[in-house]
């Protein structure tokens, strides 16, 4: 019989795209920024390793929760944050806006739905599906979770300005998804999704979810995605940044167009000479870099590892956190390590090292001795890796 924790594992190990809509190649060639899908889980678990109606209860109940990482709303309208917030006291300094879990849940058991917003910045297994899920589109994504009771009314008719990928946690919930944007006109698609379904739908997307019959609980996962006039301004800059564009043009102007007209043509000559002399490769590596270290910090148990840090030698095994992003580039005579959420900078010397480092899962630090010889070096550059979340030292 297979354990409710070998179905979490198997689950979780599925790249993030193919959880969401199954074939992600067949997806992303035919369906994304173009038309909404609905894909119907074969996944015994579903999303449940993500939110759960007890992780609700908890994170209301026991975390002292503030507004505006959650609020309420009924029929379409917000409550006053007054109706289900308190105030108090941390470190002698007032607090408001705190969640008052007993009146939030009765006002939850009278028609409210309970709104996480941004709850991938405080609910770790969604912190990780979403920067899995970002990394793997090349996009930035940010998570709402919608929970609502029995009966209750639901979402009106609206669009969303960025792509939308509805994830249905628990319960039930009916849909209705008119056509995206770039679709011809057809009659809406209506469908009642369970756990472990999935919406897609594109930018722009006008749709509805129906008073529903039993609670439900869905993650609504935004992507904004990144259009070209983004990457293309990032070579402009570069030309933006000419020093003589600084100079000002001619006083006088308004009498002599012609004249000014002759000057802007030259200047846009010299600037198209110079886009062209533009490595649209360092462009799109400057933005990669950007992009793997801004991500959210998938460090869990970093802290504890500190008390390892002294005991580190080449007898200890290490191995890569889970979850962690270790792309290697280089930089004049530098290294240039991406850690998702950070960079790291070290000598190039090192590169042989940290390349054996991030393709290999654990290792004994005395296994880098053929591409580190020196000893303490590798102490060094464990520990490092260690404090920045990057490794965590085996028992």
């Amino acid at each position: 019989m297979t354990s409710v924790v070998e179905l979490e594992r198997t689950s979780a190990s599925r790249p993030p795209l193919a959880r969401c809509i199954g074939d992600a190649e067949g997806f992303l060639a035919a369906t994304w920024g173009r038309r909404p899908a609905i894909h119907a889980s074969d996944d015994p678990l579903g999303f449940a390793d993500l939110l759960t109606l007890d992780d609700v209860d908890r994170i209301l109940s026991t975390t002292s929760l503030r507004t505006p990482a959650f609020r309420l709303v009924k029929a379409g309208e917000q409550i006053p944050e007054s109706a289900y917030t308190r105030s108090g006291t941390t470190g002698s300094k007032p607090v408001t806006g705190m969640a008052d879990p007993a009146r939030v849940f009765e006002l939850f058991r009278n028609g409210a739905t309970i709104v996480f917003q941004g709850l991938h910045r405080y609910h770790e297994p969604v912190t990780r599906f979403c920067r899995d899920l970002e990394v793997e589109l090349g996009h930035p994504c940010q998570v709402n979770a919608y929970v609502t009771p029995a009966g209750a009314q639901a979402l009106e008719l609206h669009d969303d300005p960025h792509d939308v990928f509805v994830l249905q946690a628990f319960g039930r919930k009916s849909w209705e998804v008119h056509a995206a944007p770039g679709e011809d006109v057809r009659e809406p698609i209506r469908a009642e999704i369970a756990p472990g379904d999935c919406i897609y739908m594109p930018t722009g997307t006008p749709h509805a979810a129906s008073t529903q019959r039993s609670l439900s609980g869905h993650l609504t996962v935004g992507v904004h995605v990144v259009a070209w006039r983004e990457v293309v301004r990032a070579a402009l800059d570069r030309i933006s940044s000419d020093p003589s564009l600084d100079d000002p043009i001619p006083a006088g102007w308004p009498a002599d167009l012609e004249g000014l007209a002759r000057s802007l043509r030259d200047r846009l000559e010299r600037a198209g000479s110079t886009l062209d002399a533009i490595d649209a490769r360092e462009v799109v590596d400057s933005r990669l870099e950007r992009f793997l270290s801004t991500r959210l910090p998938l460090i869990r148990g970093a802290l504890a590892d500190q008390a390892a840090l002294d005991r580190i030698s080449d007898a200890s095994r290490l191995a890569r956190r889970e979850g962690s992003i270790c792309e290697l580039r280089t930089r004049d005579d530098r290294l240039v390590v991406l850690l998702g959420d950070r960079r790291l900078e070290m000598p190039l010397r090192l590169e042989p090292a940290m390349r054996r480092i991030a393709g290999t899962p654990s290792f004994a630090l005395g296994d880098l001795a053929d591409v580190l010889p020196d000893r303490e070096g590798r102490a060094v550059l464990g520990r490092r890796l260690v404090r920045e979340g990057l490794l965590r030292p085996l028992p």
